[in-house]
Protein backbone atom coordinates (compact mmCIF):
# COMPACT_ATOMS: atom_id res chain seq x y z
CA UNK A 1 0.00 0.00 0.00
CA UNK A 2 1.35 3.40 -0.95
CA UNK A 3 1.14 6.37 1.38
CA UNK A 4 1.93 10.07 1.52
CA UNK A 5 3.67 11.67 -1.39
CA UNK A 6 4.21 8.31 -3.08
CA UNK A 7 0.48 8.35 -3.77
CA UNK A 8 0.90 11.72 -5.44
CA UNK A 9 2.75 10.02 -8.27
CA UNK A 10 -0.36 7.91 -8.87
CA UNK A 11 -2.70 10.92 -8.58
CA UNK A 12 -0.84 12.83 -11.23
CA UNK A 13 -1.27 10.11 -13.85
CA UNK A 14 -4.65 11.57 -14.72
CA UNK A 15 -2.90 14.78 -15.81
CA UNK A 16 -1.40 13.85 -19.17
CA UNK A 17 1.14 16.47 -20.27
CA UNK A 18 0.32 15.82 -23.90
CA UNK A 19 -3.36 16.63 -23.35
CA UNK A 20 -2.64 20.11 -21.99
CA UNK A 21 -1.51 23.12 -23.92
CA UNK A 22 1.12 25.27 -22.22
CA UNK A 23 -1.37 27.94 -21.16
CA UNK A 24 -3.02 25.41 -18.84
CA UNK A 25 0.20 24.30 -17.15
CA UNK A 26 0.21 27.01 -14.44
CA UNK A 27 -3.30 25.99 -13.37
CA UNK A 28 -2.26 22.33 -13.38
CA UNK A 29 0.74 23.16 -11.18
CA UNK A 30 -1.50 25.14 -8.82
CA UNK A 31 -4.08 22.38 -8.54
CA UNK A 32 -1.51 19.64 -7.96
CA UNK A 33 0.35 21.62 -5.27
CA UNK A 34 -2.94 22.57 -3.59
CA UNK A 35 -4.11 18.97 -3.49
CA UNK A 36 -0.75 17.57 -2.35
CA UNK A 37 -0.50 20.13 0.47
CA UNK A 38 -4.10 19.50 1.51
CA UNK A 39 -3.58 15.73 1.65
CA UNK A 40 0.06 15.28 2.63
CA UNK A 41 1.56 18.52 3.98
CA UNK A 42 5.21 19.60 3.67
CA UNK A 43 4.72 22.63 1.46
CA UNK A 44 8.17 22.60 -0.17
CA UNK A 45 7.73 18.98 -1.21
CA UNK A 46 4.25 19.68 -2.55
CA UNK A 47 5.44 22.58 -4.72
CA UNK A 48 8.44 20.58 -5.95
CA UNK A 49 6.32 17.55 -6.79
CA UNK A 50 3.72 19.66 -8.58
CA UNK A 51 6.43 21.26 -10.75
CA UNK A 52 8.03 17.87 -11.33
CA UNK A 53 4.74 16.41 -12.52
CA UNK A 54 3.67 19.46 -14.50
CA UNK A 55 6.89 19.63 -16.51
CA UNK A 56 7.90 15.95 -16.51
CA UNK A 57 11.08 16.54 -14.50
CA UNK A 58 12.82 13.79 -12.54
CA UNK A 59 13.23 15.53 -9.17
CA UNK A 60 12.80 12.70 -6.65
CA UNK A 61 15.95 13.50 -4.66
CA UNK A 62 15.13 17.22 -4.68
CA UNK A 63 11.60 16.52 -3.43
CA UNK A 64 13.06 14.41 -0.62
CA UNK A 65 15.59 17.13 0.24
CA UNK A 66 12.77 19.65 0.68
CA UNK A 67 11.04 17.78 3.50
CA UNK A 68 12.60 19.41 6.59
CA UNK A 69 12.21 22.88 5.08
CA UNK A 70 8.46 22.92 5.74
CA UNK A 71 6.88 25.38 8.14
CA UNK A 72 9.57 28.00 7.81
CA UNK A 73 12.47 25.52 8.22
CA UNK A 74 11.99 22.58 10.57
CA UNK A 75 8.50 23.85 11.47
CA UNK A 76 10.12 26.82 13.24
CA UNK A 77 8.00 29.43 11.49
CA UNK A 78 10.87 31.90 11.57
CA UNK A 79 12.51 30.83 8.31
CA UNK A 80 11.44 31.27 4.72
CA UNK A 81 7.99 29.86 3.93
CA UNK A 82 8.41 26.29 2.77
CA UNK A 83 6.25 26.84 -0.31
CA UNK A 84 8.53 29.69 -1.41
CA UNK A 85 11.57 27.55 -0.65
CA UNK A 86 10.13 24.72 -2.75
CA UNK A 87 9.47 27.15 -5.58
CA UNK A 88 13.03 28.47 -5.48
CA UNK A 89 14.37 24.91 -5.34
CA UNK A 90 12.28 24.11 -8.44
CA UNK A 91 13.68 27.09 -10.31
CA UNK A 92 17.21 26.27 -9.18
CA UNK A 93 16.76 22.71 -10.39
CA UNK A 94 15.77 24.02 -13.81
CA UNK A 95 18.09 27.04 -14.13
CA UNK A 96 20.75 26.57 -11.45
CA UNK A 97 24.42 25.80 -11.58
CA UNK A 98 25.21 22.08 -11.49
CA UNK A 99 28.20 20.42 -9.87
CA UNK A 100 29.96 20.22 -13.24
CA UNK A 101 29.60 24.01 -13.62
CA UNK A 102 30.63 25.26 -10.16
CA UNK A 103 33.82 26.75 -11.60
CA UNK A 104 32.08 28.36 -14.61
CA UNK A 105 30.55 31.52 -13.20
CA UNK A 106 27.53 32.59 -11.20
CA UNK A 107 24.69 31.49 -13.53
CA UNK A 108 22.71 34.65 -12.81
CA UNK A 109 19.55 33.47 -14.56
CA UNK A 110 18.86 31.24 -11.57
CA UNK A 111 19.06 34.23 -9.23
CA UNK A 112 16.90 36.34 -11.54
CA UNK A 113 14.04 33.86 -11.80
CA UNK A 114 14.20 33.13 -8.06
CA UNK A 115 14.12 36.89 -7.34
CA UNK A 116 11.08 37.23 -9.60
CA UNK A 117 9.33 34.54 -7.57
CA UNK A 118 10.47 36.08 -4.28
CA UNK A 119 9.15 39.52 -5.28
CA UNK A 120 5.78 38.10 -6.34
CA UNK A 121 5.53 36.21 -3.06
CA UNK A 122 6.42 39.16 -0.82
CA UNK A 123 4.02 41.41 -2.70
CA UNK A 124 1.20 38.91 -2.20
CA UNK A 125 1.92 37.82 1.39
CA UNK A 126 3.71 40.79 2.92
CA UNK A 127 6.92 38.94 3.75
CA UNK A 128 8.78 35.73 3.12
CA UNK A 129 8.78 33.95 6.48
CA UNK A 130 6.25 31.34 7.45
CA UNK A 131 5.17 33.50 10.40
CA UNK A 132 4.60 36.53 8.16
CA UNK A 133 2.51 34.44 5.78
CA UNK A 134 0.52 32.98 8.66
CA UNK A 135 -0.19 36.46 10.03
CA UNK A 136 -1.40 37.54 6.59
CA UNK A 137 -3.70 34.57 5.96
CA UNK A 138 -4.78 33.68 9.52
CA UNK A 139 -4.36 36.98 11.36
CA UNK A 140 -1.85 35.33 13.69
CA UNK A 141 1.04 32.86 13.64
CA UNK A 142 1.16 29.39 15.16
CA UNK A 143 3.80 27.33 16.97
CA UNK A 144 3.88 24.10 14.97
CA UNK A 145 5.75 22.34 17.79
CA UNK A 146 3.02 23.07 20.35
CA UNK A 147 0.29 20.41 20.11
CA UNK A 148 -2.55 22.75 21.10
CA UNK A 149 -1.39 25.54 18.80
CA UNK A 150 -1.07 23.06 15.94
CA UNK A 151 -4.67 21.94 16.55
CA UNK A 152 -5.72 25.60 16.30
CA UNK A 153 -3.77 25.92 13.04
CA UNK A 154 -5.63 22.94 11.58
CA UNK A 155 -8.97 24.16 12.95
CA UNK A 156 -8.40 27.52 11.23
CA UNK A 157 -8.01 25.75 7.87
CA UNK A 158 -4.26 25.19 7.88
CA UNK A 159 -4.36 22.18 5.57
CA UNK A 160 -7.91 22.63 4.32
CA UNK A 161 -7.40 25.70 2.19
CA UNK A 162 -4.92 28.20 3.68
CA UNK A 163 -1.50 26.60 3.20
CA UNK A 164 -2.69 24.60 0.18
CA UNK A 165 -3.54 27.90 -1.54
CA UNK A 166 -0.09 29.33 -0.72
CA UNK A 167 1.57 26.21 -2.17
CA UNK A 168 -0.73 26.36 -5.19
CA UNK A 169 0.05 30.00 -5.92
CA UNK A 170 3.78 29.41 -5.68
CA UNK A 171 3.59 26.42 -8.03
CA UNK A 172 1.52 28.49 -10.48
CA UNK A 173 4.05 31.33 -10.35
CA UNK A 174 6.96 28.93 -10.90
CA UNK A 175 5.18 27.46 -13.93
CA UNK A 176 4.48 30.96 -15.30
CA UNK A 177 8.10 32.01 -14.81
CA UNK A 178 9.38 28.84 -16.47
CA UNK A 179 7.03 29.22 -19.42
CA UNK A 180 8.01 32.88 -19.79
CA UNK A 181 11.62 31.72 -20.18
CA UNK A 182 10.71 29.24 -22.91
CA UNK A 183 10.23 26.22 -20.67
CA UNK A 184 8.16 23.29 -21.90
CA UNK A 185 7.11 19.97 -20.46
CA UNK A 186 9.43 17.08 -21.20
CA UNK A 187 8.09 14.13 -23.12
Amino acid sequence: MKGGLAMAHEMSKGHSRSSLDNSKLPLKAHDLAFEYERKYGSCPQCVLLAISKTFGLKMDDVVKAGHALAGGAALSGSGTCGALTGGMMSLSFIYGRGVEDVDKGRFLVSYRVAKDLYDMFVEEFGGCTCQEVQKKIFGRSFDMWDAEDYKEFEKAGGHIDKCPEVAGRVARWVAEIHLAHGGKPKG
